[in-house]
C-alpha cells in the first residue's frame, strides 16, 4: 500500500541547498571544511553552551561523551528502561555496564528509583528526554552531586530543551527535529571535555606526531556537507519548534475525547506525537490502509536480547510498550493532513 503520510520527513526550507552547493563548489567535502566549525558554534550558541563537537551520529555522540568522562570496563551507568537502544549500546561500547531504571508516567526515567540502583561502580547517569519531554533534571543533578556522578544527557529527541548536564548529546538523523541526514553533536561547558571529545572523535592523533596514537580513538567525524545542512537547519530552529508546537496542539484538539485513546503528557518540544491506544495493532492496520504510517513505542531495554539478564522487565515501561504508538510528526505536516489523520483515528473507534 502507498504511504501518503510518513511518520517523519525532513523539512528543508532554509539555506540547505545553498550551503551544500557552496561546500561542493569550494571542494571542502571532508570534516576539515569550514561548515563543521560554523555548525558547532551556531548550535552551541543557540543552546547557551560554550562548546559544540559535531560527530557522525547521536550514538557516536553518546559513546564519545562516555569515553571523554573516562567511563570504561568495570563501571556502571544508569540508563532508562524506556529509550532507544542506542542509549544502552553506547555504554556497552565503552565496556561499561548499563543499569536500567523504569519510567514514570511521562515515559522518562523515574528519578525516584535511581538511587536504589547506585552502587560503588556507578560512574554516571544518562537521562533521556523521551519524545521531547524534559526529564526531571533537578532530581538527577541532585543525585549526581550527592554521589559524585557525571551526567550525560541523551537529547537525541529534544532539540530546544536547554542542556544542563556535563555533556548533552543530540542526534541529527533524518527523523529528528533538525537533521543532517546522519550526524550528531555533543555540547559541554567544559573546555577540557570539549578538547577530549574532539581528540577521540578524530582518531586520537597525538599532537607531537601525526601517526602516534596513545589511546584508542574513533573516526566519528562529521563531513562538511552534513554540517552545511545542519547549520541551515539550526538557523531556523525557532521556526521549526514553533511549527511543531502548532502540530501538537492540532493533534491534541483533533484526538480529544476519543474513547480508546489516552493522550500523553505535554511535551517541552515535539519530536513525535505519542499516544496510547486500545486495540493498537488493529488501529495501525486500519491507518495503514489509509496510507498513514505509524511507529510502535520503544521496547524496554531489559526485554532486549542483549540485556535479558539485566533484571526483571519493568512494569511501566513494559505496559507502555504494549499499547503505545506515535503518529506522523514532521515540520511540514499540513493542517488538512492532520485533520484527516485524526479523523481516521476517530473513525476507527467510532466503528468499534
Amino acid at each position: 500500500m502507498t504511504i501518503r503520510y510518513p511518520v517523519s520527513q525532513p523539512w528543508l526550507e532554509g539555506r540547505e541547498l545553498d550551503y551544500v552547493t557552496q561546500t561542493v563548489r569550494d571542494g571542502w567535502l571532508s570534516s576539515q571544511g569550514p561548515f563543521v566549525g560554523r555548525f558547532e558554534q551556531a548550535f552551541a550558541d543557540y543552546n547557551g553552551i560554550a562548546h559544540g563537537v559535531a560527530c557522525s551520529s547521536g550514538t557516536t555522540a553518546l559513546t564519545l561523551a562516555l569515553r571523554a568522562l573516562g567511563i570504561g570496563p568495570g563501571d556502571e551507568v544508569i540508563v532508562p528502561e524506556f529509550t532507544m537502544i542506542a542509549s544502552a549500546w553506547a555504554v556497552t561500547y565503552t565496556g561499561a555496564t548499563p543499569v536500567f531504571v523504569d519510567c514514570g508516567d511521562d515515559l522518562n526515567i523515574d528519578a525516584s528509583l535511581i538511587e536504589e540502583k547506585i552502587t560503588p561502580r556507578t560512574k554516571a547517569i544518562m537521562p533521556v528526554h523521551v519524545y521531547g519531554r524534559r526529564c526531571d533534571m533537578d532530581a538527577v543533578l541532585n543525585l549526581a552531586y550527592e554521589y559524585n556522578l557525571r551526567v550525560v544527557e541523551d537529547s537525541a529527541e529534544a532539540h530546544g530543551v536547554r542542556p544542563i548536564g556535563d555533556i548533552a548529546c543530540f542526534s541529527l538523523f533524518g527523523n529528528k527535529i533538525i537533521t543532517s541526514g546522519e550526524g550528531g553533536i555533543c555540547l559541554t561547558g567544559d573546555a577540557r571535555l570539549a578538547a577530549q571529545l574532539k581528540h577521540l572523535r578524530g582518531m586520537a592523533f597525538d599532537p607531537g606526531h601525526t601517526f602516534l596514537h596513545k589511546k584508542v580513538g574513533y573516526n566519528f567525524r562529521m563531513t562538511s556537507m552534513q554540517a552545511a545542512v545542519a547549520l541551515a537547519q539550526t538557523e531556523r530552529l525557532d521556526e521549526i519548534l514553533a511549527r511543531r508546537r502548532d502540530i501538537e496542539k492540532r493533534y491534541d484538539d483533533g484526538l480529544a475525547g476519543i474513547s480508546g485513546i489516552t493522550l500523553m503528557p505535554a511535551r517541552d518540544v515535539l519530536w513525535m506525537y505519542d499516544l496510547r491506544a486500545e486495540r493498537r495493532d488493529e488501529l495501525r492496520a486500519f491507518l495503514a490502509e489509509a496510507g498513514i504510517e505509524t511507529r510502535l513505542f520503544f521496547k524496554p531495554m531489559s526485554r532486549q536480547p542483549g540485556y535479558l539478564d539485566a533484571g526483571w522487565p519493568s512494569l511501566k515501561a513494559s505496559v507502555f510498550s504494549e499499547d503505545g504508538l506515535y503518529l506522523p510528526t514532521y515540520t511540514g505536516l499540513a493542517e488538512a493532513d492532520q485533520i484527516f489523520i485524526a479523523g481516521k483515528v476517530r473513525e476507527f473507534y467510532a466503528a468499534a
